[in-house]
C-alpha cells in the first residue's frame, strides 16, 4: 500500500467503519447497485471477489451520486465541510507547486496514491444536476468558483468542474449576481441630434 493511500485511509477511520475499505465498497441505501461495486468488506468476502480501490472502468451515474450526497454514508465521511477540506497534497520541499497534476486516472484507473477530492471517490460526479456538489467549489463571498490551487483538484476535473457550472447556470439550477452597469447614454448620441435638441432647448 502506498503513503498516499494510507494517509487518506487514516483520514476517514474516524468516521467510516472498519467494514467499509473504500469510497467504491460504500453501502448506499436507496440506491441500485451494481453488481461488486456497492458491497460491503464482508460481502466481498464472502463472494470471493475483491474490488479494486484503483478501478475506474464503472461511471457512477448522476442520478446515484445525487443520492449518495444525502445519504449517511457521506454525512460520516465529510460531515458539514467541502470535500477538499480534509484532503491534503503530498509534495516535495515546504513550498507546494503552484500547478495540481494534470489528471489522477489514466485508462480507467487511478495512477497516483494521492488522488485528488473528486478522482479519490468515484461517487462524486461532477454534473449540471448536482447542485450540491457545485456549491461546494464556488466561495460564498464573492461568488467565483475557487482554483485548484485552492481545492486541490487535478486540472482534469477543474475544466470539468467549470463546464458543470457554466451549463447549471445556463439551465437557471444555480444562481449568480450580475452586477448591474449604469451607462452614459449622451455617448452615443450623433452630434448632429445633440445639436438640434439644445437648438429646441433654446
Amino acid at each position: 500500500m502506498s503513503s498516499g493511500i494510507a494517509i487518506f485511509r487514516a483520514l476517514r477511520n474516524f468516521a467510516v467503519s472498519n467494514t467499509l475499505k473504500y469510497p467504491s465498497s460504500r453501502v448506499i441505501a436507496g440506491v441500485n447497485q451494481v453488481p461488486g461495486r456497492f458491497c460491503s468488506g464482508e460481502a466481498q468476502k464472502a463472494g470471493g471477489d475483491e474490488v479494486d480501490p484503483k478501478d475506474r472502468s464503472v461511471k457512477i451515474l448522476v442520478e446515484t451520486s445525487i443520492r449518495y450526497m444525502q445519504s449517511k454514508e457521506y454525512a460520516a465521511t465529510y460531515g458539514d465541510e467541502p470535500v477538499w477540506v480534509p484532503y491534503r497534497r503530498n509534495f516535495k520541499g515546504s513550498k507546494p507547486p503552484s500547478r495540481t497534476r494534470r489528471s489522477c486516472i489514466k485508462q480507467d484507473r487511478l495512477v497516483t496514491g494521492n488522488p485528488c477530492p473528486i478522482c479519490r471517490d468515484e461517487y462524486l460526479v461532477l454534473h449540471e444536476k448536482n447542485v450540491a456538489l457545485l456549491k461546494q467549489f464556488i466561495s460564498p463571498f464573492t461568488g467565483e468558483i475557487l482554483g485548484y490551487s485552492t481545492t486541490n483538484i487535478c486540472r482534469k476535473q477543474y475544466d470539468n468542474l467549470m463546464v458543470a457550472i457554466i451549463r447549471a447556470r445556463d439551465q437557471g439550477l444555480l444562481t449568480y449576481h450580475v452586477p448591474f452597469r449604469h451607462y452614459d447614454y449622451s455617448h452615443y448620441i450623433p452630434e448632429e441630434l445633440k445639436q438640434k435638441q439644445e437648438q429646441q432647448k433654446q
